[in-house]
């Protein structure tokens, strides 16, 4: 059986003036268990499909239909609040049951999260962000350039945990990294061609 679809765009398309489109008749379907990654240079309309899936923008023609999304931010420094721990920003938006479990398999020490966000690597505050976003039990995790902030080695570790990921969400990724994107994707989409790879593991 086919896993369940947790995006849906149908003939999308939107520009912030009629003469000047970002995108005109985009589609894409998404799985749980895949990992799409959009690759582009800056100006293409990355972040702003974000914003189309997540409602905060209208498209002029088409339609978007997702599941529970949750996202995780290109810098993790700027998605935590720096004056209360970590843990009690997880506990304001998401169900903290298991919260143990999963920062074992997500390899962040438990006494990480009672700290204040800045007392913590960009590395751990990024798998923090992670379980933050997994813990709101999404369908959907929309991923904006989650390792861009990190050196080379994190980064690595960073993806390694977001493809373990996939038996629970289907994974949108943006990334101006195209080799990043051969090795984790399922599919690539840059300017609106495709290319089609099989697996999630280094070569």
């Amino acid at each position: 059986m086919d896993s369940p679809v947790v995006l849906k765009i149908d003939h999308l398309t939107f520009g912030y003036s009629p003469d000047r489109l970002l995108f005109e008749d985009f589609s894409l379907e998404l799985r749980r268990g895949e990992l799409v990654s959009i690759v582009g240079p800056s100006g293409v309309g990355k972040s702003t499909l974000f914003e189309l899936i997540g409602g905060f923008l209208e498209p002029l023609q088409g339609s978007i239909e997702r599941g529970r999304f949750s996202q995780i931010f290109q810098d993790p420094y700027t998605s935590f609040h720096p004056s209360y721990p970590i843990i009690d920003q997880i506990r304001e938006v998401a169900d903290i049951g298991g919260i143990e479990e999963l920062a074992r398999e997500f390899q962040i020490e438990m006494e990480l999260l009672y700290e204040l966000p800045h007392r913590l690597s960009g590395g751990q505050l990024q798998r923090s962000s992670i379980l933050r976003a997994l813990l709101m039990d999404p369908e959907l995790l929309l991923a904006d350039e989650p390792t861009s902030a990190l050196d080379n080695i994190t980064s690595l570790k960073v993806m390694q945990l977001l493809v373990r990921s996939l038996n629970r969400v289907g994974i949108l990724l943006i990334t101006h990294d195209l080799h990043l994107a051969r090795w984790c994707s399922d599919r690539i989409i840059e300017l609106g061609w495709e290319e089609e790879r099989g697996g999630h593991s280094p070569s």
